[in-house]
């Protein structure tokens, strides 16, 4: 099969699954221009995760029949080093900026720098595996990436407006990813109980239905959804535009 198509396979989901999230994300639309750094940055990523899980190759971690080096390899290596990469970008461009406005923007931004990531690594596995490999990752792992942003987005959403709890809820984005994505890492990796796989697809689908609920709540949750908005002519009575944000269950 041509290269072109190929290239194309390996991106499209990625695309279909940014252009998604963007679309549910009604209220409050995130500017282009982010939207694309962030892609981009997510491309850009893939580079110091792979010489994170290179060095921690070396130290001796690795897929073995020593479930718990290959639980420390799933979760410690892998799944710590690439939710991390992402991490890093989107507190330290994102979060910071005007334009992240309401909780929802974590998951938005989240997203969108994991699916660059996912991008390209997805065509790194294409490329060697062919039409078969880009129609099972089409299903599983890119969909997964994106589950694993949208955990993090969440909760990074949720800290950006709750300053007596930020640290904590910043911890929970990235531990909660990482909790998850090497959990799906895991029952892939190990090599001792051949129907543990099947566990990968439990995974998979609980965190993807949990994520269209994280999105759902930070949406009718929105400070700019039109249900929230308080009307009022006495300033003195004015309420604060994330004061709803207490009733956020983050659990």
């Amino acid at each position: 099969m041509g290269i072109l198509i190929l290239l194309g396979m390996a991106v499209l989901p990625a695309l279909l699954i940014a252009y998604y999230v963007y679309w549910r994300d009604q209220h409050e639309p995130e500017p282009h221009e982010l939207l694309v750094y962030c892609f981009l940055f997510g491309v850009v990523s893939t580079v110091p995760a792979i010489i994170l899980e290179t060095i921690g190759g070396n130290l001796g971690f690795g897929i073995s029949y020593n479930m718990f080096m290959t639980f420390i390899y799933a979760f410690g290596v892998v799944a710590f080093s690439e939710e991390l990469v992402k991490y890093v970008f989107l507190f330290a461009y994102i979060y910071p900026k005007d334009e992240f406005c309401e909780p929802m923007d974590g998951i938005v931004y989240a997203v969108m720098i994991s699916m660059g990531f996912a991008a390209l690594e997805n065509i790194l596995y294409v490329m060697g595996g062919g039409v078969e490999l880009a129609i099972l990752r089409a299903f599983t792992a890119v969909p997964a990436h994106a589950a694993f942003a949208v955990f993090m987005g969440y909760y990074v959403g949720l800290a950006k407006f709750d300053k007596k709890r930020e640290k904590l809820l910043l911890a929970t984005g990235l531990l909660s990813a990482t909790a998850i994505h090497g959990a799906y890492d895991f029952f892939i990796f190990q090599q001792n109980i051949e129907a543990l796989a099947l566990l990968t697809f439990v995974v998979l689908i609980g965190s993807i239905v949990m994520s269209f609920k994280l999105i759902k709540q930070h949406q009718e949750n929105s400070p700019h959804n039109p249900k929230n908005a308080v009307a009022t002519n006495d300033s003195d009575n004015d309420l604060d535009l994330f004061e709803h944000l207490n009733d956020f269950d983050p659990k």
